[in-house]
């Protein structure tokens, strides 16, 4: 990574604010390179060395298991019939982020380091969970599960982790960009 951006020529000097949109755009697309190809690379993983029973790990905390999801996170929609999954899940998403990757790069030259960074992760996450449906007839390979006893989380994949880390990340920047407003704003209560 610092080879790469050796190669746009930024520079620890260089501050955010005064970064190119060239450079900015760099870097949404390295952002998306590298979670795309970390989910891609952890489902083929999973696909070659795990099976449909669960293998446990820290006392049960984290398990590996492989499962076809034809549904959204948690299987949401999974009883759906062929066509609406379709419909829903690869037309609609699909039309959804390219629309999001659209509006990035458009708010890419103003946009803060956060909320870019937050975009590139929700749109990786959905990138390539949109890429196995296209690719896997529908399907999304998923395959960790968290939890203690009989409270666990459905079965997910890093997508899901990087797409929930960017939602989480894009309320934190909104909040933050909140507070900052009004601590900034003229005091009116006298």
């Amino acid at each position: 990574m610092i080879l790469f951006l050796e190669t746009l020529k930024i520079r620890p000097s260089e501050t955010w604010d005064k970064m190119q949109k060239s450079k900015r755009l760099a870097l949404l697309f390295l952002i998306l390179a590298i979670t795309i190809g970390a989910d891609q690379v952890t489902k083929v993983l999973a696909q070659r060395y795990l099976s449909p029973q669960s293998t446990s790990y820290l006392n049960d905390l984290f398990r590996l298991q492989l499962a076809q999801n034809n549904g959204a996170f948690l299987s949401l929609g999974s009883l759906l019939s062929d066509q609406a999954r379709f419909r829903i899940f690869t037309i609609f998403v699909g039309l959804f982020l390219l629309g999001l990757l659209i509006y990035t790069v458009r708010v890419a030259e103003h946009a803060s380091v956060g909320f870019l960074f937050a975009l590139g992760l929700i749109l990786g996450g959905g990138l390539s969970n949109l890429l196995d449906r296209v690719l896997h007839n529908g399907l999304v390979v998923d395959f960790m599960n968290i939890g203690i006893g009989n409270l666990r989380t459905g079965i997910f994949n890093v997508a899901d982790v990087v797409l929930m880390a960017g939602l989480a990340l894009l309320l934190f920047v909104r909040n933050q960009a909140h507070e900052d407003e009004s601590s900034t704003a003229p005091d009116t209560s006298s």
